[in-house]
């Protein structure tokens, strides 16, 4: 991967892309170039010419050494890649190890091949979409109806509700499809992505567009993407169980070739590293062989598409009984999030509610089941059900997700867009998530030397920027007066230019595969971690980087052992090819090689206070140490503990990470909202503390005794001792894997709702433990993505906040637009139950609202209401509440209490209005027979329904503005954004959509009751007068109704209305 930095003033040019790590430190190093393989030379398209003697030998098998391979030649196909040099599978696809493909070579091979994935994988169902549109109990009781009309030969009816099943389908598979490749396309931006070369830059690409003869680099916890022979291998351990079973990880060997054919087993194939299987040790390099489908994942493709095994029972019966089961929850809609599944079960209510009324209607009628009885009973039952609910929710959830991938947030379990809003604590990382992840040594101290600082770095990737001062006086690496300390430096520059595997050079138009000093003009790249970035740019500034100590080729790398989370420490060990001698360099957290250092107790008393002085300056503190092998040492080497004893304390390094300028805002947003951050790094204590203050996490008046805390001591404790404790430390330092697990377990038993992050391998247990994992996109491996629910794009802390704020936003709208839809409910069905004492003068009931009126109300004016309420914006005060209990969900007492008082009064002022008309001006006359059709005596009827129908109509739009807070005042929404003498209109028109979805409801209504024979024929109303009077009277009971019960939440400070005001001048 390539890191771009250009000189600017203030230093934080983007992107900086840094290699997979498994911790602070880097573990995998990039591949060393090579010179070319004999015989074979780049084309100017990257591809390779082979001469006539190179050609013979692959023809007939030929390895490099002199040895036959076990077949004359290669066929091209991965299964028998194993049984061939690599060098040999290079020559035959054409490609050169050290520069890898052309980006022009691969677009061909990828319009040949086909992308890397699976077929069927990633891609969108229709069936199942379409199956979810009608496998809900809300369309079931629809079609019932739907039934029940054509069987009463009322066929306007039985067409009007096919028309709005068909459309409910048609709309809702509309958007399903949609939210789906919406999901599709935003999981892509969080897919596996690979570390390849192409034209001799290393870059990082999406896993399926590698082509095969792409080289691809391999580090701990990457996924291999494809089929690949090795090249290069060191330490390099496979986990393969998903294809062998075996679960212990295979050792690879890049220089094996296999001569047992074709027929080797998978795991014998130790050259070999397979599309799936997971790198849990070392490093390596390999060109790939197949892709998609020809990878051998390909014939186990269900594996990956996440369709577990289930164990088949012996007993048909069970084996049906199961697979009736699970085909009863598809339909019912039991499948899915916690919200998903909440929201049918509450549908599968309403479906038993709507039976239940048409039983009542029917019972009330004595089962004379004439189609007057049967028209009033499918009128409550479609009184009673939310047209319109799922096909909201649907694309309120997909706006969510869309929201949150702006807010550069990936989110790969649906459950956690729900869940994220209530969240209590906040677990987080410090490099590069609190701070900027872009290391500058900022002090170097050494025995002899004393402390060097490195300042005004403005450009963290230039080794000729910044100056450097020792002990206050400027320092000059080119005088001669600088040699002496020159010479003191050198160990130590050694040290961390050779114990580190980042790369750092000036950009050319043609990049080279070596790393030769460029003047200090243009743009620098880099590849690696940034810690080690920083210290080779440090061993630069004198001239002494990595390539610089190997280009005479007097030095060869002999071991090295990868630095180790639980040890916090690296070595390598190289050798000289003049003297013999081995050197091995170590670095590491200074309590990692204090110990294994050559030290007295004095000497070691007096480096502790250096080693925290450095650290109480915000610094990460590196100990840097060497040691002498004699010749006849150097088969110890493979034992990690001979190879990291006896060392020899070069100095130390501290490195500046600063932290994001928008961390410390986002910190402070946590703290109003009531949720607690705590910083969990594998930096040292005072390092952590220092950060913990500027960021605002730790606060000198809030501290106890166990703010901040060694994860050592933290460890210690048993599970009894940490729930003792007052509260958790804010601060864990020298941080484990094993001690994010435990805090996310001590956060549980609190029953505190936590989120926790992560990038490493050994991060996922804690990520899967957590109710939210977040893994970082850029510095974290596939391990830990897949482990979590949602993945940072930036690796910012801040952008956690916002995922918190979106997740409160859209649980907000979604509870805004269910209360405005059941309140609709609720008064269809009050009004219907209570008007059943209405008869006509064959003793039938009569309805005061004719099925497609409801219909109406239902899905063409509650639906765009519900559908702008999903669209509000976050209000002002949504970071400044306590989280919400998770335990409650949606329906909490607040909205079950509003939604039961506002539908109950807006359903008694539609019945009040239809008595006004009906036994004001009508005399109570309800005709004959006004169910079914119009005729002269149903004049009263008609004009009373026409009445209610634009009562209903009108609370319903204004609904939609009262609920847009639940505890604030019409007439004062939203004080905080907008003010000034016209700020409640502001308020209500910033949201375009539910504006003109206001506007063309009100509009709408009247041709509804005005179109001849339309209106009497289709609606069973007729066109109206005074009667409007009526209607904006009932507007004004309601209005004042709604206002007084929230000026008694804001006044007893109840739900809401806890922290509002009751008089708006108070609020403004």
């Amino acid at each position: 991967m390539v890191i771009t930095h250009s000189t600017q003033a203030d230093g934080h040019a983007q992107p900086i892309v840094i290699e997979d790590q498994d911790s602070q430190d880097a573990d995998e190093p990039p591949i060393p170039c090579a010179p070319p393989s004999r015989g074979i030379s780049v084309k100017t398209d990257n591809t390779i010419a082979i001469d006539d003697d190179s050609r013979a030998r692959v023809e007939s098998g030929e390895r490099n050494d002199g040895s036959i391979t076990s077949a004359n030649s290669w066929d091209g196909t991965a299964s028998g890649a194993h049984t061939f040099d690599a060098t040999i599978v290079a020559t035959y696809l054409e490609v050169d190890p050290q520069n890898g493909l052309s980006n022009t070579e691969a677009t061909k091979r990828l319009e040949r091949d086909g992308p890397n994935k699976l077929d069927g994988a990633g891609t969108v169902s229709i069936g199942e979409v379409l199956l979810r549109q009608v496998s809900n109990s809300l369309t079931i009781v629809l079609v019932i109806a739907m039934a029940l009309s054509y069987g009463t030969l009322d066929f306007i009816e039985g067409a009007v509700i096919t028309a709005v099943i068909l459309l409910n389908i048609i709309l809702g598979f509309i958007q399903d499809f949609r939210a789906e490749r919406t999901m599709q396309s935003l999981l892509s931006l969080a897919a596996p992505s690979s570390h390849v070369i192409r034209h001799k830059m290393t870059e990082i690409i999406k896993a399926e567009t590698l082509v095969v003869g792409d080289i691809v680099k391999l580090s701990t916890g990457v996924v291999v993407p494809a089929d690949l022979r090795l090249l290069e291998s060191m330490n390099l351990e496979i986990e393969e169980a998903l294809l062998t079973g075996e679960s212990l990880p295979a050792s690879k060997n890049a220089e094996a070739v296999l001569n047992t054919g074709h027929d080797a087993s998978i795991g014998d194939r130790i050259n070999m590293a397979y599309s799936g299987t997971t790198v849990t040790r070392g490093r390596g390099t390999g060109i790939v062989v197949a892709t998609g489908m020809k990878t051998q994942v390909g014939k186990v493709a269900s594996l990956l598409r996440g369709d577990k095994p289930e164990a088949k029972d012996s007993n048909p019966l069970m084996r049906y009984l199961k697979k009736l089961g699970k085909g009863i929850k598809n339909i019912l809609g039991l499948v899915g999030t916690p919200m998903q599944v909440k929201l049918s079960k509450f549908a599968i209510l309403l479906f038993s509610l709507a039976v239940l009324l048409a039983i009542i209607v029917f019972s009330a009628n004595k089962w004379n089941l004439d189609n007057e009885v049967v028209l009033y009973g499918i009128c409550v039952a479609v009184a009673v059900i939310p047209e319109s609910l799922i096909a909201v929710t649907t694309i309120t959830i997909a706006a969510g997700v869309k929201a949150m991938a702006q807010g550069n947030v990936v989110i790969r379990r649906m459950a956690a867009l729900e869940a994220i809003g209530g969240v209590t604590n906040i677990c987080s990382d410090k490099t590069g998530t609190l701070t900027q992840g872009k290391m500058v040594a900022h002090k170097l101290w050494t025995p002899d030397l004393g402390i060097l600082s490195i300042k005004d770095v403005t450009n963290i990737l230039d080794p000729n920027d910044g100056s450097l001062e020792v002990g206050n006086a400027p320092f000059n690496i080119n005088q001669t007066s600088a040699s002496h300390n020159l010479t003191m430096l050198k160990p130590i520059l050694d040290a961390v230019a050779l114990c580190n595997f980042a790369s750092v050079s000036r950009t050319s138009p043609v990049a080279q595969c070596s790393s030769e000093k460029h003047p200090s003009t243009g743009e620098w790249a880099a590849v690696g971690d940034p810690t080690e970035i920083a210290l080779q740019v440090l061993a630069m500034r004198f001239n002494n980087g990595k390539d610089d100590l190997l280009k005479g080729g007097t030095l060869t790398s002999e071991m090295e052992h990868q630095f180790d989370s639980s040890l916090k420490r690296m070595s390598v060990a190289y050798k000289s090819q003049t003297t013999g001698d081995v050197e091995v360099y170590a670095k590491g957290a200074s309590e990692a090689i204090i110990p294994i250092l050559d030290l007295s107790e004095k000497e070691e008393a007096a480096l502790i206070p250096i080693i925290e002085g450095l650290a109480s300056e915000g610094l990460r503190v590196l100990c840097i140490a060497s040691k002498r092998i004699a010749p006849e040492n150097e088969r110890n080497l493979l034992d990690r503990r001979f190879m990291e004893s006896n060392l020899k304390l070069q100095g130390l390094v501290g490195l500046y990470d600063p932290p994001r300028v928008e961390t410390f805002d986002a910190v402070m947003k946590c703290n109003d909202a009531g949720i607690a951050v705590h910083m969990l790094t594998g930096d040292h204590l005072n390092t952590a503390t220092a950060i913990a203050q500027k960021v605002g996490i730790l606060k000198s008046d809030q501290q106890t005794a166990h703010s901040v805390m060694r994860a050592q001591d933290f460890d210690r404790l048993s599970d009894a001792e940490i729930d003792t404790m007052s509260s958790l430390p804010v601060v864990l330092a020298r941080c484990s894997p094993t001690t994010k697990v435990r805090m996310v377990d001590a956060l549980r038993r609190r029953k505190a709702f936590c989120v926790m992050t992560g990038d490493g391998v050994n991060d996922a247990p804690a990520l899967k433990r957590a109710h939210v994992g977040i893994a970082m996109g850029i510095n974290g491996t596939d391990v830990a993505k897949d482990a979590a629910d949602m993945v940072l794009t930036d690796d910012n802390f801040a952008s956690i906040v916002k995922a918190v704020e979106e997740g409160r936003r859209l649980f907000d709208n979604i509870q805004k637009f269910l209360l405005h839809l059941l309140i609709s409910n609720i008064a269809q069905v009050i009004l219907l139950l209570i008007a059943l004492a209405f008869r006509d003068t064959n003793g039938n009931s009569v309805f005061p609202l004719s099925p497609l009126e409801i219909l109406w109300v239902n899905m063409i004016t509650s639906s765009f209401l519900a559908l702008g309420l999903g669209m509000e914006e976050a209000q002002a005060d949504i970071m400044i509440r306590q989280p919400r209990d998770l335990n409650v969900g949606v329906f909490t007492w607040e909205l079950i209490c509003d939604k039961m008082l506002y539908g109950s009064w807006a359903g008694i002022l539609c019945l009040v209005s239809f008595v006004i008309v009906v036994y004001g001006a009508g005399n109570g006359n309800l005709g004959t027979n006004c169910n079914e059709e119009w005729n002269e005596s149903c004049d009263v009827v008609f004009r009373a329904r026409a009445t209610v129908f634009g009562v209903l109509s009108i609370l319903l739009l204004v609904t939609a503005w009262e609920v847009k807070h639940f505890s604030r005042s019409l007439f004062n929404l939203d004080p905080a954004r907008f003010k000034g003498r016209f700020s409640n209109f502001k308020a209500l028109t910033y949201n375009r959509f539910l504006l003109w979805a206001v506007v063309a409801g009100f509009l709408i209504t009247f041709p509804v009751i005005y179109i001849p024979v339309v209106n009497t024929t289709v609606f069973k109303h007729k066109a109206i007068g005074w009667e409007w009077g009526v209607v904006f009277g009932c507007l004004i009971c309601y209005v004042a109704f709604v206002e007084a019960w929230k000026a008694i939440k804001r006044r007893f400070r109840v739900w809401s209305g806890m922290g509002q005001t009751l008089s708006i001048r108070e609020e403004v």
